[in-house]
């Protein structure tokens, strides 16, 4: 099977009780983030 995400689930197993899995992963999340703070910085330099 193809691994995804961060975590390798047959390593937590043992020592987790429990995890919540991210559909798609955080990709989007993080590119989306990275993308408003580049805005902003860009916003403020303009300001200045």
């Amino acid at each position: 099977p193809e691994k995804c995400g961060d975590i390798d689930l047959d390593q937590i197993e043992t020592k987790c009780s429990a995890y919540t899995p991210v559909p798609g992963g955080v990709g989007p999340m993080t590119i989306n983030t990275l993308l408003m703070q580049t805005v902003e910085a860009c916003e403020k330099s303009i300001q200045k």
